[in-house]
């Protein structure tokens, strides 16, 4: 009892303990007082729910009904006896568990605070309290299933897979991925239709222009890493149809005046727009470069338009046939020189059509050229689907304009 001398867990002897009795009213009077015990609970029982906050929460010891005989609250020995502060596997100093109350009908209730995550058992089972930070004695938790490799955790709105770009950057491969073949069939299918145009008339020629000249705007952008920019874009996208108005007024015989006079204008527009906007300066800074190489590529593309139409013919199958030979799965240096080679093949049979000839060689081979170039940009700096099927199919032929332009020019 309190009053008899005990052991610590060192086994040396301890002056017995006297108990205060609290003769004023008390916090747990006023509980008790409050709160009537439930029916089936004899007097001088533990309180309903007090198995897991009560007693055994502060190092107690539990509070048991064996051959009629009652532990009051602090009778039992704290530390010593039957329970111990230390070492003891069920019950920690000041934290601890308590066995559950039995009732005169041989059940056991259900505790009143249960811990976190715990769910009440049913009468007669092992209760297996967890009171803060005790581990319970219960089944072990699930263990979750590893994944699908490829596939993120489960969410309400679902997961995006992952990208042939996000892998490579996570795997620390090259930032260098190819465009593939479809982007170059599109790159070939825009190619035929510029040839065709040309073929046709100025004004014919000038919707497929116009749609790579938008095409570019955009891929230009987006392979930047800067979308959705609507207004660079827009402003790019004016440049070029600027340039393409400026040259069907003028002619083909002043067409460099009105590309780099359109150029000129639109790189000081450009200027001024950014130093209106708000933004940090190294975003200006950034901002500025990308709406101004975007309006350039859009504006140099007019370089189609001003060509002699043969070398445009010559030039747009030789790019169409380079991409689609670049496409091939062959190493990197053999897809070059086929590319290459298959471009001067491309030139050679489109001028035996028209009537460059053999010359045409020289032109499908500069155009193949610049087409690779234009191929090789697209496809830098782990770039997304969206940047394959943007800058992917417009920069090989926007960076074959100035060839064909030139080239056409020195051939005919």
């Amino acid at each position: 009892m309190s009053n008899e001398p005990y052991e610590d867990e060192y086994g040396q002897q301890q002056p017995p303990q006297q108990t205060q009795h609290w003769q004023g009213q008390t916090w747990d009077t006023q509980a008790q007082s409050t709160y009537p015990p439930p029916q089936g609970f004899e007097p001088g029982q533990a309180e309903y729910g007090q198995a897991a906050y009560g007693q055994a929460a502060y190092g107690q010891g539990p509070v048991s009904r064996t051959g009629g005989e009652q532990h009051a609250y602090g009778d039992q020995q704290a530390y010593g006896g039957d329970q111990h502060a230390y070492g003891d596997d069920q019950q920690a100093y000041g934290y601890g568990q308590g066995p559950a109350v039995q009732t005169p009908g041989g059940q056991t209730p259900p505790p009143a605070h249960a811990a976190y995550g715990q769910a009440p058992q049913a009468p007669g089972a092992d209760q297996q309290t967890q009171v803060f930070g005790t581990v319970a004695a219960a089944q072990p938790l699930p263990v979750a299933e590893p994944e699908a490799a490829g596939y993120g955790p489960a969410t309400v709105t679902g997961n995006a897979r992952v990208t042939d770009a996000q892998r490579a950057r996570a795997e620390g491969r090259s930032p260098i991925i190819e465009p593939g073949m479809q982007p170059a069939a599109l790159t070939a299918l825009l190619g035929l239709l510029l040839a065709g145009g040309a073929a046709v008339g100025q004004y014919a020629l000038l919707v497929p222009l116009v749609l790579l000249q938008a095409v570019t705007a955009a891929g230009w952008f987006r392979l930047n890493g800067m979308w959705p920019a609507r207004q660079g874009i827009a402003l790019a996208f004016a440049g070029g149809l600027a340039a393409d108005a400026a040259l069907l007024v003028t002619g083909r015989e002043h067409a460099p005046a009105a590309i780099l006079g359109t150029l000129g204008v639109w790189v000081l527009l450009t200027l001024v727009l950014q130093l209106r906007s708000h933004a940090a300066p190294d975003e200006r800074m950034y901002g500025l470069m990308a709406t101004v190489a975007s309006a350039a590529l859009a504006i140099v593309a007019t370089g189609h338009l001003a060509a002699d139409p043969d070398a445009v013919t010559v030039g747009a199958v030789a790019v169409a046939v380079a991409v689609l030979a670049r496409a091939l799965p062959l190493p990197t240096p053999a897809s070059v020189a086929v590319a290459l080679l298959a471009a001067a093949g491309a030139g050679i049979a489109a001028g035996g059509v028209t009537d460059m000839g053999s010359k045409g060689a020289l032109l499908g081979l500069g155009a193949g050229v610049c087409a690779l170039i234009g191929h090789r940009v697209a496809s830098y700096d782990y770039p997304s689907r969206f940047v394959h099927m943007t800058a992917g199919v417009a920069l090989p032929l926007a960076a074959a304009a100035p060839a064909v332009y030139l080239l056409g020019r020195v051939v005919g």
